[in-house]
């Protein structure tokens, strides 16, 4: 076979791959959420606040490519659920911004450490070479697709 064949074929084998890491992920991600109680947007909103800072609902709802009236939705649970807290801006009073609350941060991060905790688990056998490599290579691709 030739070299744009073998390339074409390794390029499908990597999506694939990239496809089934992904689903499984997302598959343990869910199962995690739920013994904390909250639900995948809301992990992903809260991500999207530890990661930018304080951001307006419909900051939020372009980040997570949801219509700003299911992100409003997804806020009031979260403010109910002490969360997040709705916040008058300081520079522009007309401006309100979603501020993470004690509860979300410890959340976020206790989620964070069990979702760590099972990837540890998972490549517990890999040496330390192969998940340097490995580390390498994932933040190559992330660069390249990220561009």
């Amino acid at each position: 076979m030739n070299a744009d064949g073998t390339h074409k074929e390794l390029v499908y084998e990597i999506e694939r791959l990239l496809r089934d890491v992904s689903k499984e992920m997302r598959r343990k991600g869910r199962e995690i959420l739920v013994d904390f109680s909250i639900t995948p947007p809301q992990f992903e909103a809260l991500l999207l606040l530890q990661e930018h800072g304080d951001l307006t609902i419909g900051e939020l709802s372009q980040k997570m490519y949801l219509a700003y009236s299911t992100t409003t939705d997804l806020v009031d649970r979260m403010e109910r659920n002490e969360l997040v807290e709705r916040v008058r801006d300081q520079n522009d009073r007309r401006v309100v911004r979603l501020h993470m609350c004690e509860k979300g941060k410890e959340l976020i991060e206790k989620v964070l450490f069990t979702r760590r905790d099972y990837i540890m688990k998972a490549l517990s056998s890999v040496d330390k070479e192969t998940l340097t490599l490995l580390k390498v290579s994932l933040q190559s691709l992330h660069d390249m697709i990220m561009k």
